[in-house]
């Protein structure tokens, strides 16, 4: 099997999907919405399955799934009706997601029909493959990064053993939310009920309003109602994560990277320098060199610039989690580093 190699540790070697994302003339989904497009608890336009673990995308949408990805892992399949087994691969693939509890989404891409994201992603695919020689393509959606997996269909007990790593960088990464799946009926089964107890399952009212504001792009609205979330519940722990995460990507949403991390290695002593490579670094995945910069600069600093540094390390401890092992670890190297 061909696949990006990546492990549960870290997201080394993901690729930045926020420049196509962000393609002219993309609507995000809206209030309600499932990425793709679909109603929640509706069945997604073109593609079996259900809405949860299964969504269909098109050019137009697919912004909405890079989203997504901020907060659920995605598995991105692209396939084609004029391969039959690349739509059987995708059905397998939705099926794994309901029988894992919605632990990832699966987003369908019919090349067919939208030829746009193929064509948008060829040069991510190139870096891995060379080229793209056969359908379906499969990757994943982390933090609105992409890994690409593989190509063609592959046997379904390697491609579990993938899955499996994927989901532990989503929870290393702190990317842990879940879709509402219900059991497969099986085609020509009537959805009614399993609609019914998805829309019995809703997120509470301020998440849902913080999920709606990050498919589109609002971080400061999501920002908001994960805020009210916490004045609400104090030990709200996913609003915490969540707050922190989206305070982070809003924190590097105009940012060019290239030149953030340009700036931090000709300037090793500009404090905030050190500090927006830190934030580049944990969105592109690099948690450990993010918490080793900051520590560094703390060893290196005194008086304001090292509480500066600190204090942003400390935050972005909370953006992890306090209980991945690479904080406790870094939390040890802090304690070195000021004492």
């Amino acid at each position: 099997m061909s696949q990006q190699p990546f492990s549960s540790a870290a997201l080394r070697g993901a690729v930045d999907l926020s420049a196509l994302s962000s393609r002219p003339g993309a609507p995000a989904a809206g209030p309600g919405q499932q990425p793709g497009g679909a109603p929640a608890g509706a069945p997604a336009g073109g593609v079996p399955g259900r809405s949860g673990a299964l969504v269909q995308v098109s050019d137009d949408t697919f912004e909405s799934v890079v989203n997504a990805s901020l907060t659920t892992p995605v598995v991105l399949v692209l396939w084609t009706p004029q391969l039959p087994e690349s739509l059987t691969h995708l059905r397998d693939l939705a099926e794994r997601a309901r029988t894992g509890g919605g632990r990832f989404q699966v987003a369908g891409v019919d090349v067919a029909d939208s030829p746009g994201i193929l064509q948008a992603l060829t040069p991510v695919l190139q870096q891995v493959f060379g080229q793209v020689s056969s359908l379906p393509v499969v990757m994943g959606l982390l933090s609105g990064q992409s890994m690409p997996f593989y190509l063609g269909v592959q046997p379904m007990e390697q491609v579990d053993q993938l899955l499996e790593k994927f989901l532990e960088a989503a929870v290393q990464n702190a990317v842990t939310g879940r879709v509402e799946v219900g059991e497969d009926d099986g085609p020509g089964e009537d959805d009614a009920a399993a609609d019914e107890g998805e829309e019995a399952a809703e997120l509470p009212p301020l998440h849902q309003e913080a999920y709606d504001a990050i498919d589109r792009g609002d971080w400061a609205a999501a920002i908001t109602a994960y805020e009210k979330a916490l004045a609400q519940d104090s030990s709200d722990e996913l609003a915490r994560l969540g707050l922190g995460q989206v305070t982070l990507l809003e924190r590097t949403s105009g940012m060019d990277l290239a030149a953030v991390r340009q700036a931090a290695a000709d300037r090793p002593d500009d404090v905030q320098a050190q500090l927006d490579a830190a934030d580049v670094d944990l969105v592109g995945g690099h948690v450990e060199d993010g918490f080793g910069r900051l520590i560094e600069t703390v060893r290196r600093t005194a008086g304001e610039d090292r509480d500066r540094a600190r204090t942003h390390l400390l935050g972005l401890f909370e953006v992890v989690g306090t209980q991945d092992p690479r904080v406790t670890k870094a939390r040890r190297a802090l304690m070195s580093a000021l004492y």
